[in-house]
């Protein structure tokens, strides 16, 4: 339950000539490319791709301090936000608590900030609107008497989007802890955290995400 709801930062996950490698590679392997819907994400390219998996080896030991169960990440993704974007305030949750691998969290890492606007937070709730009432146990991989959020469920690009608050979440009382992480600093998050990323006002939001797993796939 603690991982599912954990929070760590990793200060200088990319170095800044990583950084600099990175900002080439997305121009020369997705210049041009803008999301279809809100919050989009592509997979990374391949040259990406390696560099941010050997920066996820050397942060491993700082985030299985919170996440002990963290063996291995999916494909990491990109995505942008332009002016009058956001992610409105979500769980990702745990769809299905017998799937393998299982995620136990979600982690991003900022490549580029906007110049006003576009800042990820995380939001704590006692509102027991957030729990779904179902619960996960030993036989799933949890510890006995797990609850479950609910969850963002899949929209019709078959993946999850962020169009708008789920009306279930609109209703909840919440707190915001707003998240001043910077380029090349990575935040994770378990699976069961409350979280968003506010409009962009002005410039343009770039990052990369991906799942954090248990196991390899």
């Amino acid at each position: 339950m603690g991982q599912t709801l954990a929070l760590q930062t990793v200060e200088n996950f990319l170095t800044e000539e990583e950084l600099t490698q990175l900002r080439k590679i997305v121009a020369t392997g997705l210049g041009g490319w803008r999301p279809a819907f809100q919050a989009q994400v592509v997979e990374a390219p391949e040259e990406a791709q390696d560099i941010l998996h050997s920066a996820l080896e050397r942060a491993l030991p700082v985030l299985r301090r919170v996440l002990p169960s963290v063996r291995s990440a999916a494909p990491w993704g990109y995505t942008e936000l332009g002016e009058g974007e956001s992610v409105p305030a979500h769980i990702d949750g745990i769809v299905d608590p017998a799937a393998r691998p299982r995620r136990s969290g979600r982690i991003g890492v900022v490549l580029d900030d906007a110049d006003r606007g576009g800042g990820f937070y995380v939001e704590t709730s006692s509102d027991p609107v957030l729990w779904d009432g179902r619960i996960a146990g030993p036989e799933d991989g949890f510890a006995p008497d797990t609850p479950l959020t609910r969850h963002l469920p899949a929209g019709t690009h078959g993946l999850q989007q962020h169009d708008q608050q789920p009306g279930w979440l609109q209703r909840a009382h919440r707190t915001r802890w707003m998240c001043d992480a910077g380029p090349g600093t990575v935040v994770a998050y378990g699976a069961q955290v409350l979280h968003g990323v506010t409009p962009v006002v002005d410039g343009r939001l770039r990052k990369f995400v991906t799942d954090l797993l248990d196991d390899t796939l």
